[in-house]
C-alpha cells in the first residue's frame, strides 16, 4: 500500500463520523444481510435480561490448572450464560473437547478467542511457532504476512477458535518497552499499517475475527501493564501522528475488533490515573465518537495488574462497560459485574440501549463467523495438524524474507565454497545453525579465538534466548569483549544477530565488515539464515525499527541468491 493511500485513509478516519467497520464476510449479499439481521432480532428478543448481560463477558479457560478450575468455568458457562471463552495453556485436545461441550450446551454460540499473535504456539506449546511481528515488519513482500495469517486462521478453525486477538498495531518507538517490543511490526507508522492490514485480512478473509490492539497505543511505554499502569504522556499532535495513526487508518478497513489497553493517557483522559480501558472519554468519546468505530470493542485482560490492583472484580467489569466497551475480556467477576451493570441501568446511569447495542453487535458478529452452524471439532491428531511440514515450509520462507543485511563492506557474502570459522555467543542454542552450515564451518568457542589464523573469515553468532517475546535484547559484556578482540586482530567478521535488531543499539559495528540480522533464535530462523549465507536464497529485508542514529528504519542491502543458471554460469549477482 502506498503512502498516499495511508494518508487518504488517515484523513477519512478524521472527517468521517460513520465508518462502518463492523465485520462481515466480503461479498455479503443483501439477502445474507437480511438473514443475519433476522437471526439477530429473533435471537435477541428471546433472551432474558440476564442472558443478554452474559453475552458481554469472556472468561479464561486453562487446561493446566486442574479439574476444579475447569468445573468453575463449566459453572460460569452454564449459570452466567457468558458470551465466550479465551483459550489459554496448554492441552489442545482437551481444549477441543471442552469447547465442543460448551458450544453444545450454550443457548447462544460462544465466541472462542485466543492470543495467537505468533500462531497458536503462543498458548499451545505443541503448535508450530510463527515469527514475531518485529520479524514480519522486516519483510518487504506483505503478501507473505497475509499467507501467514491465513495459515493461523486454518489452525484456529481446527481448534474451534473464531477470534484471534491480533495483530498488535502499537508503534514501538521505545526500545526498552518491556511488553510490546517484538510484538510490534516496528517503529514506522506506514510499515505497521501495511503489515497489520495484511495480517488482519489474512485472518478475516478466512473467517477468523481480528482485533487491532492496544488502543490508544502501547508502543512508547516503559511499564508492563500486566504488572502496573503505564503512562503515555504525549501531546495530541504526537498521539495523532504516531500512537493513534494505525488505528485511524485501519478502522475503515472492516477490521472487526479493537482491544483497549490498560494505559493512563492524560491528554485523552482528564481524570487522574483513569486507565483507557475504563475511560468514557477515550472509548465512547474518541473511539466511538470522533473516530466513528462500529466494530466490537473489547478490553484487554481484566486480570492484569494495571487494573486488577486498582479495582475489585465485577466493579471493574461494570466500569469498563459504562465506558463503552462491548466485551469484558478475562473477567474475574462475571456474576457481580452483571449485577452492577443492571444496577446502573435501574438507576438510569446507563440506558438499556447500551446493552441492546453491544449484544446485537456481538450476535451479528457471531452469525457472520458461522457460529450458528457450529460443528464439533475432532481432537484426534490435533498436535500433528498444528505442527507439520506445511508450517515449516511457510515459516522458514518468512524468516528468509526477513533477513536484513546491514553492511557487507568486504563482499564476504555469499559464502560459496568457503570454509569459515564460527563462534557462537550469548545464552541460547545454536546447533541447528551449525548443522545446516555443515562442512562449511569450523566451530570455535570464545576462549579459542587466538587459535584462529589471521585473515580468516569468522561468523560470530549472537544467539539470544527465544523462549518468549519478552526476553532482554541486550548483549553481554563478555560478548562485546570477544567482538572487540576479534576486530583488533583484523579478522573478516560476519556478525549474525539471532535476536532483536535492538541488540545492535549499543554495539560498535564500525570495524565489522558484515552485519546480518536474523531477528530470532530458533531452528526455522537458523536454517533460513544458513541457506541465505550459503547463497541459496535472496536477502532483502529492511530494518523495521530505529535502532540508533546510525541504524535507521528502512536500512538493508539486497543480496541476490547465488543460484546457478546456464546463462550466469554460477556467478553471483549483488546489488547495494
Amino acid at each position: 500500500m502506498k503512502k498516499l493511500l495511508y494518508t487518504s485513509i488517515f484523513i477519512a478516519a478524521l472527517i468521517s463520523p460513520k465508518i462502518n467497520a463492523q465485520y462481515q464476510p466480503k461479498n455479503t449479499s443483501k439477502e445474507d444481510l437480511k438473514k443475519a439481521q433476522e437471526w439477530v432480532d429473533n435471537t435477541y428478543k428471546n433472551l432474558s435480561q440476564d442472558e443478554k448481560l452474559g453475552q458481554l463477558f469472556i472468561v479464561a479457560l486453562y487446561t493446566n490448572k486442574g479439574e476444579n478450575y475447569i468445573n468453575q468455568v463449566r459453572n460460569i458457562v452454564a449459570n452466567d450464560k457468558i458470551g465466550g471463552l479465551i483459550l489459554m495453556q496448554d492441552d489442545a485436545a482437551k481444549e477441543i473437547n471442552l469447547v465442543n461441550e460448551f458450544q453444545q450446551t450454550s443457548k447462544i454460540p460462544l465466541m472462542i478467542g485466543m492470543d495467537a499473535e505468533w500462531g497458536l504456539f503462543q498458548r499451545i506449546a505443541r503448535a508450530h511457532k510463527f515469527p514475531w511481528a518485529m520479524t514480519l515488519g522486516a519483510i518487504q513482500d506483505k503478501t507473505l504476512v497475509y499467507q501467514m495469517a491465513a495459515k493461523i486462521a486454518e489452525d484456529c478453525h481446527r481448534m474451534g477458535i473464531n477470534w484471534d486477538f491480533a495483530p498488535v498495531v502499537d508503534v514501538n518507538t521505545n526500545p526498552n518497552n518491556p511488553i510490546i517490543g517484538n510484538r510490534s511490526f516496528g517503529s514506522e507508522v506506514d510499515n505497521v499499517i501495511s503489515s497489520a492490514l495484511s495480517y488482519s485480512n489474512g485472518l478475516q478473509d478466512n473467517n477468523i475475527l481480528a482485533a487491532i490492539k492496544h488502543f490508544p497505543g502501547h508502543g512508547d511505554t516503559s511499564t508492563d501493564s500486566h504488572l502496573d499502569l503505564p503512562v503515555v504522556s504525549h501531546n495530541m499532535e504526537r498521539l495523532s501522528s504516531i500512537e493513534l495513526a494505525p488505528f485511524k487508518a485501519l478502522m475503515g478497513e472492516g477490521i472487526g475488533g479493537v482491544m483497549v489497553a490498560h494505559l493512563y493517557v492524560p491528554t485523552l483522559e482528564s481524570g487522574k490515573g483513569i486507565p483507557a480501558s475504563v475511560s468514557k472519554n477515550i472509548i465512547t468519546g474518541l473511539l466511538k465518537g470522533k473516530l466513528g468505530y462500529k466494530g466490537l470493542i473489547i478490553t484487554d485482560a481484566l486480570n492484569m495488574g494495571a487494573v486488577a490492583n486498582k479495582y475489585k472484580p465485577g466493579e471493574l467489569d461494570a466500569l469498563a462497560f459504562k465506558a463503552g466497551n462491548d466485551i469484558m475480556l478475562f473477567s474475574q467477576g462475571v456474576s457481580e459485574g452483571k449485577k452492577l451493570i443492571q444496577k446502573a441501568i435501574d438507576s438510569k446511569e446507563i440506558p438499556q440501549s447500551r446493552v441492546d447495542e453491544s449484544v446485537k453487535k456481538i450476535l451479528l458478529t457471531k452469525y457472520f463467523l458461522g457460529l450458528t452452524k457450529y460443528t464439533p471439532k475432532n481432537p484426534e491428531n490435533i498436535n500433528a495438524d498444528l505442527d507439520n511440514s506445511s508450517h515449516t515450509t511457510l515459516v522458514q520462507n518468512l524468516y528468509a524474507n526477513a533477513l536484513t543485511l546491514i553492511k557487507d563492506e568486504k563482499n564476504l557474502l555469499p559464502l560459496t565454497g568457503k570454509q569459515v570459522y564460527y563462534i557462537p555467543l550469548e545464552e541460547a542454542p545454536y546447533q541447528a545453525f551449525a548443522n545446516k552450515m555443515g562442512a562449511n564451518i569450523v566451530i570455535k568457542k570464545a576462549n579459542e579465538i587466538n587459535s584462529i589464523p589471521a585473515g580468516s573469515t569468522i561468523i560470530v553468532g549472537l544467539h539470544k534466548d527465544n523462549s518468549t517475546a519478552y526476553k532482554p535484547y541486550k548483549i553481554s559484556e563478555e560478548s562485546k569483549k570477544v567482538l572487540a578482540d576479534l576486530t583488533a586482530k583484523k579478522q573478516n567478521i560476519i556478525l549474525n544477530v539471532f535476536g532483536s535488531a535492538y541488540a545492535l543499539k549499543d554495539l560498535d559495528i564500525s570495524k565489522i565488515s558484515t552485519v546480518l540480522v536474523s531477528y530470532e533464535n530458533n531452528d526455522d530462523s537458523m536454517n533460513a539464515t544458513a541457506d541465505a549465507l550459503l547463497g541459496k536464497t535472496k536477502i532483502w529485508g529492511k530494518l523495521p525499527v530505529l535502532v540508533n542514529d546510525q541504524l535507521k528504519a528502512g536500512m538493508g542491502i539486497d543480496l541476490e541468491a547465488n543460484v546457478p543458471t546456464p546463462v550466469q554460469n554460477n556467478t553471483t549477482s549483488k546489488q547495494k
